[in-house]
């Protein structure tokens, strides 16, 4: 699969984006998507932050090992998983964008790690492009309506 990138412009400044983003407990209150996080690794989110995420997907639950890989504070942050032959890599990111106003961009890509799921990416890529982002704009509108909500009640 190719990377499927969405963007959209959040009324709230990025520290209160990025704090939405990054709060691991509250997401499946925050992002509906999400059934169920189970964190993993005690302290703060961080490299090496690791968590149990569960989503219905196809009318399918699923629960993937999420890891953060990379993190440059405030601004972004990467995450990893592996499952089905498949290492996928997520990076969010957050730019101030003006009067109290971020920038928000998820980036969502898959590589094939096994023969079978090269064969079966090859076959499902247009539809599974499709839906990786309309699911990546629900979560960033998730997130976004919750940083809006922050940053006018705070």
């Amino acid at each position: 699969m190719s990377d499927v990138e969405v963007h959209r412009r959040v009324q709230a400044p990025v520290d209160e984006v990025w704090r939405i983003a990054t709060d691991l407990e509250s997401a499946p209150q925050v992002v509906r998507g999400i059934d169920a996080v189970e964190v993993l690794t005690p302290g703060p989110f961080g490299v090496g932050t690791r968590w149990r995420e569960t989503r219905t997907m196809f009318g399918r639950s699923a629960t993937e090992e999420m890891t953060v890989s990379a993190v440059d504070p405030g601004r972004s942050y990467t995450v990893e998983a592996t499952s089905s032959g498949v290492h996928y890599l997520s990076t969010f990111s957050f730019a101030p964008a003006g009067e109290g106003a971020t920038e928000a961009t998820m980036t969502f890509g898959g590589r094939p790690t096994t023969r079978v799921a090269k064969v079966l990416g090859a076959l499902t890529a247009p539809l599974a492009t499709r839906s990786v982002e309309k699911a990546l704009r629900a979560d960033l509108d998730d997130i976004a309506a919750a940083a809006e909500r922050g940053a006018a009640t705070g």
